[in-house]
């Protein structure tokens, strides 16, 4: 597996590079592949969301609490990461096409749920009552608090897992997806959209990023490889369609 990161994206062009980066892979330019990133504060809107009478309105309170609006190919609803966040885009080859899914789901949801427990914090599997952008393969605290959403995208020839871990700083996010979730119409819990360091104070984003990058060195000794000139210029071309 090779490691590679990109410095001074936005948030539109962070999602437009994890495409980029699947391409690069399909198309056998890359091997197995892995990006690891602190976010700048960006609500992520789901395909679904356009097609709710508040859409616009829920793009109006993202930019005025200071996040970035985006559209993300992958994943249900509107998800909320910001630099108390860690994002993980995992990317592979497969000559299977839309199976296994399901088992990725669960096989990924495990190990970060026992990533998160070395750390002494209290993850589980599986999804809370009233959770925003819920999934039965999300990672919660305590059965609390959404600190792990994950998403895939499947392509004939490669597959993307990507995953956004909330670890500290959490009131800019309960407070961007209260106001969200009100205009899309949504009805949620606010108390499950935090962070773990509610429930950990102790647990800092330097400590998850570091667990996170043993048990991916551990499964997977790396290479640090840098974006070639072509993926960078990609970028600019997938942008657009993550723009809002």
């Amino acid at each position: 597996m090779t490691t590679v990161a990109a410095e001074g994206l936005s948030p539109v062009e962070e999602l437009a590079f994890a495409r980029v980066l699947l391409d690069s892979v399909k198309a056998g330019r890359r091997g197995a592949t892995l990006r690891m990133y602190r976010p700048a504060p960006t609500l992520a809107f789901g395909a679904r969301d356009r097609f709710l009478p508040g859409f616009a309105t829920a793009i109006e309170a993202a930019r005025d609490h200071g996040f970035t609006p985006a559209l993300r190919s992958l994943g249900g609803r509107a998800a909320a990461y910001h630099p108390g966040s860690l994002v993980i885009d995992h990317i592979e080859p497969s000559d299977s096409f839309i199976t296994n899914t399901n088992a990725r789901f669960t096989g990924f949801g495990q190990d970060y749920v026992e990533v998160l427990r070395r750390l002494g914090i209290d993850a589980r599997l599986g999804e809370i009552p009233g959770e925003y952008c819920p999934g039965e393969h999300s990672v919660n605290v305590a059965g609390r608090i959404k600190a792990i959403g994950t998403a895939q995208r499947v392509v004939s020839g490669a597959w993307l897992f990507s995953s956004s871990v909330v670890v500290e700083d959490p009131d800019p996010i309960r407070a961007v997806l209260t106001d969200v979730e009100a205009a899309l119409g949504i009805d949620w819990d606010p108390s499950t959209g935090g962070s773990i360091s509610e429930i950990h104070p102790e647990v800092t984003i330097d400590s998850v990023a570091e667990a996170f990058a043993a048990y991916y060195a551990d499964a997977h000794p790396d290479t640090p490889l840098s974006p070639t000139a072509e993926e960078l210029a990609e970028v600019a071309a997938h942008a657009d369609k993550h723009r809002l």
